[in-house]
């Protein structure tokens, strides 16, 4: 096949691009705004039947949650229109996309882990134009999968466990939330099971994928020093009211898992055990 991934210069798209070598019998097309313009719908359609596009992997996305508040418009050019671009110009090929998406379409409010049969409801401008995005996606592509991720990281790019590291080395003492609930994800787990599904067929549908396990903000932060050997910080539980921002956050967006593990028939690694393996890594 010949596919197309979006945002190759992000967290996800660098760990796309390490996994495509074990997958060469399909012709890998990696572009960034440099090399293709995703808000530019003729620009789109000219690539994808040039270059006989079959499937499409959108890793791009405007993830700045607070900066998201201020700048909607861009915030909805590329989480909103520009997904809607690639899925309609893929349908023309008879083609699938898969899209990545995130747990801010929930308002975390639930006790329990979020189904992908769950009524969404962002409370942000993030997690809204990401929601409009699913929507947008499966609208114009029939063979279209949205997969929901959470608290991403990996050894590319910024990220929580990055500047828990900087800082946990720079600093005395750190203050994180303690009341906010979920999951982390290795991006390089997130990109071998959307390996899996381009081998084992596209199934359409929205999806939940994080690694394995519940933690908070705080936790995850004592655990990211105890592996990196960080032992001169000391790490204090805030509760979200001590620390505002402009984009409200999910307090509880733990997904459920248990769709794409049967479908796919996947084990999902737990989080500290992937946490390792990245830290190994930086």
């Amino acid at each position: 096949m010949n596919i197309l991934i979006t945002g190759c210069n992000g967290q996800l798209g660098n760990e796309m691009q390490l996994l495509e070598k074990e997958y060469s019998e399909h012709q890998w097309f990696n572009t960034d705004v440099e090399e293709l313009d995703i808000t530019d719908q003729l620009a789109i359609e000219q690539f994808v039947q040039e270059n006989k596009i079959d499937g499409i992997v959108n890793c791009a996305a405007y993830t700045a949650v607070d900066k998201a508040e201020s700048n909607k418009e861009l915030c909805t050019t590329l989480n909103t229109v520009a997904p809607a671009y690639l899925a309609a110009a893929v349908e023309k090929r008879g083609g699938w996309i898969i899209q990545i998406s995130t747990d801010y379409v929930f308002d975390g409010t639930n006790h329990t882990p979020y189904e992908e049969t769950d009524t969404p409801c962002p409370d942000s401008v993030y997690g809204s134009t990401k929601l409009a995005g699913e929507l947008g996606v499966q609208k114009f592509c029939k063979r279209s999968m949205i997969i929901r991720t959470a608290w991403l990281y990996s050894t590319f790019g910024n990220n929580f466990v990055k500047t828990m590291i900087r800082l946990g080395n720079e600093k005395p003492e750190l203050g994180v939330i303690f009341d906010q609930i979920g999951t982390p994800t290795y991006a390089r787990d997130l990109a071998r099971i959307i390996m899996t599904a381009i081998e084992k067929g596209i199934r359409p549908g929205i999806y939940h994928f994080s690694d394995e396990g519940v933690i908070s903000w705080y936790d995850f932060t004592k655990a990211i020093h105890r592996i990196a050997g960080i032992t001169s910080c000391h790490v204090r539980p805030l509760h979200t009211a001590e620390y505002p921002t402009p984009a409200k956050r999910p307090a509880y967006s733990v997904l459920d898992k248990t769709k794409i593990k049967k479908t796919y028939d996947i084990e999902i690694p737990y989080w500290e055990e992937s946490l390792k393996d990245c830290i190994e890594k930086l």
